[in-house]
């Protein structure tokens, strides 16, 4: 009997190892998402553990919102050249060991030509700058180093690339001293420059670039000294000789727009909910490299045995304890590694996933032994099988497959033709019908919609919204007609045979619009959508509303018109004011293709005269143009539309400047 529970026990403790140990080495796996959960939270709570640690060799600029309003310099385009000319003849006489521009250069600066000249000779006057450059493809597909602005490019006395490489949670954790494709070795990362530069001596081997290094951050945001760009260049402010030795970093802060155009934004182990400048992770990395203090991580096959010892000795040992002691001995484990874990990171710089121990193993090993001490000898066998279900639960397995690999984050500005569309009085139509009637004809009209109108014309669907479509055309990729393709969709829709739900047609309202929007992905740790963000989108959300209002299919801004006018048949409906917004748009109603322009001339051109009337504020005039209208078209909305308005507007009192909006209080 004691042989047998001696066996059972052998048998249960070799088990608990097996699984301790397959759970451990499994998680190593960095492409599951669990894994790369732990992976990150073992690197990010070792700083928190740590204090501050002082640095005093580097000194960041920062053009932030201070300087923009005490420089008078834009948010929307590039500074006078000529600042960062004086900024850098300061820095020159104060002997600064290097100055780096985390700010990309990428053309001239046409209102202020004279401050790229004097910009360009401070930096040979200097002789250790080191200006950032963007990595990024050909239209071939080959990587390449798009270097500044020429001028600035000849005076540096070095260039490299600033992307960091970070990982998917917007963390800077590894070092990228050289791109990742294996062709793109001949390019280097501007920190690497500089620390080239000023004498690192790991730095002066290339070969050196592609060690594997991780980020040792000193501190949260404001550890290294930091100070702004206009104080910078006033030494009444910051007296001369305060940059003696130091090497500088030029970068936008975190709240600036616009500091150079490109500025990104991550995360630190010392972030709560805040991103931090780029420029930051690059003066650290710097700092790194300068003093020799980069983070290191075992080889994969060190971490696999470390991980298999700790499943052998958890997994083995807990089954042998009861499961109170076991409970105290886990605790006691647990306490043991994190001691060991921040000894060697503080030591000797050396970091593991160590939450694989602490997270994973010891609380499966505590879960199996308590499972298997508290069962009893004739149902160990299913027992044994309900153990092993906790882990292969269909639950689990789910949660795992739908976490998919997530999209690298990210966003970038750009011109798009954005179209909204809705089934006008869908509540009315759909109620009361069977949920798998409304269901198949939705899918039916949806597929219609996509497949024969936005994804003909090239466009990219991003959501429905109910029965709304959300789409735009120019991402992601480029379209120079993007604007012709969203109106050519539009008039796809109406186009269609007609369908029918619940006895009534469906009529399909769009509203077009083409701005500059944020198109990228965005999202959670959970999940990213590639969409579009911007007051931009909500305008063209608003145009589709307007249909409503003035009794018509498709409306386009005249952002929109600019870009079709003479390639399809439009009619001007007047100047609106759409809630939520403080300017008056340019609204026209898109009647077809040019083949309709001789058919519909009469009409545009009373309603543009009448419309004239309205504006030089003859509302007499105006009504009975429109009324006249409505004799020969009897279904124009906008006449209709603006003899309901001409109603409310008599007896008002209308401003000095009015010049015949329209101002909408409802959406």
């Amino acid at each position: 009997m004691i042989k047998n529970r001696i066996k059972q026990v052998g048998h249960a403790a070799l088990l608990g190892a097996l699984l301790v140990s397959v759970a451990g080495t499994a998680l190593l796996k960095e492409y599951l998402p669990l894994s790369a959960t732990l992976l990150h939270k073992s690197y990010n709570l070792l700083f928190l553990l740590r204090s501050a640690i002082r640095t005093d060799e580097a000194v960041l600029v920062y053009l932030d919102d201070d300087s923009h309003r005490e420089l008078l310099q834009p948010y929307d385009r590039p500074w006078d050249r000529g600042l960062h000319a004086q900024l850098l003849e300061r820095l020159t006489a104060d002997g600064a060991r290097a100055v780096v521009f985390d700010i990309i250069f990428s053309g001239p600066n046409l209102d202020h030509p004279e401050g790229d000249e004097r910009f360009a000779q401070a930096i040979r006057e200097n002789g250790k700058v080191v200006l950032g450059a963007d990595y990024a493809f050909t239209a071939d597909g080959f990587p390449t180093l798009y270097a500044p602005y020429y001028l600035f490019a000849e005076a540096a006395q070095a260039l490299g690339f600033v992307q960091p490489g970070p990982d998917d949670d917007f963390m800077v954790r590894r070092h990228l001293h050289v791109p990742r494709e294996m062709e793109a070795d001949s390019y280097s990362s501007f920190t690497w420059q500089v620390a080239h530069l000023i004498g690192v001596p790991v730095c002066q081997n290339p070969d050196m670039r592609s060690k594997p290094r991780w980020m040792n951050y000193y501190g949260p945001q404001g550890t290294i000294p930091f100070e702004s760009f206009s104080k910078a260049i006033n030494t009444n402010a910051i007296p001369a000789g305060a940059f003696s030795n130091k090497v500088v970093f030029v970068g936008g802060s975190l709240k600036t727009e616009f500091s150079g155009k490109h500025k990104d934004e991550y995360y630190t182990p010392y972030s709560k909910n805040n991103l931090e400048p780029a420029v930051n992770v690059q003066a650290t990395q710097l700092l790194n490299l300068l003093r020799g203090d980069w983070l290191i991580r075992p080889s994969h096959s060190i971490e696999m045995l470390t991980i298999l010892l700790a499943g052998i000795l958890l997994g083995f040992g807990l089954v042998l304890l009861r499961p109170l002691p076991a409970a105290g001995f886990a605790a006691a484990a647990a306490t043991l590694v994190t001691l060991a874990v921040y000894y060697l990171f503080k030591h000797h710089l050396i970091w593991f996933p160590w939450l694989i121990i602490i997270a994973v193993q010891i609380p499966v090993a505590l879960l199996w032994s308590i499972i298997y001490n508290s069962i009893h000898l004739h149902v160990q066998s299913k027992l044994y099988q309900a153990t092993l279900s906790l882990y292969l639960s269909p639950k689990l397995v789910k949660r795992f497959s739908s976490n998919r690999e997530l999209l690298k984050p990210g966003a970038k500005k750009q011109t798009l033709t954005i179209l909204f569309s809705d089934i006008a009085d869908f509540t009315g139509i759909s109620e009361g019908m069977d949920s798998d009637d409304l269901a198949r004809q939705m899918n039916c009209y949806f597929e219609t919609a996509v497949t024969k109108c936005i994804h003909y014309t090239d466009g990219t669907i991003v959501k429905y919204i109910g029965d709304a479509i959300f789409a735009f055309w120019n991402a992601p990729d480029p379209q120079s007609d993007h604007a012709l393709r969203a109106c050519e969709a539009a008039l796809r829709f109406h186009a269609q045979p007609p369908q029918f739900m619940n006895g009534r047609q469906l009529v399909t309202r769009i509203g077009l619009h083409t701005g500059v929007a944020n198109v990228g992905n965005f999202g959670s740790a959970a999940r990213v959508d590639y969409t579009a963000l911007g007051e931009n989108i909500n305008l063209a959300s608003r145009m589709e509303g307007l249909n409503k209002h003035l009794g018509t299919n498709v409306l386009l801004t005249a952002e929109t018109y600019s870009a079709i006018e003479g390639r399809y048949t439009a009619r001007f409906l007047g100047l609106f004011r759409l809630k939520g917004f403080e300017k008056s748009v340019g609204v026209y109603e898109l009647a077809g293709r040019p083949d309709r322009a001789e058919e519909l001339r009469s009409l545009h051109e009373a309603f543009a005269a009448a419309l004239n009337l309205f504006h030089r504020k003859d509302f007499d005039g105006a009504e009975d143009s429109f009324r006249n209208i409505l004799k020969t078209v009897p279904s124009d909305g906008p006449s209709r539309f603006y003899l309901n308005h001409l109603a409310e507007l008599r007896g008002k009192p209308l401003p000095e400047d009015w010049a015949g909006e329209v101002e909408l209080k409802e959406k």
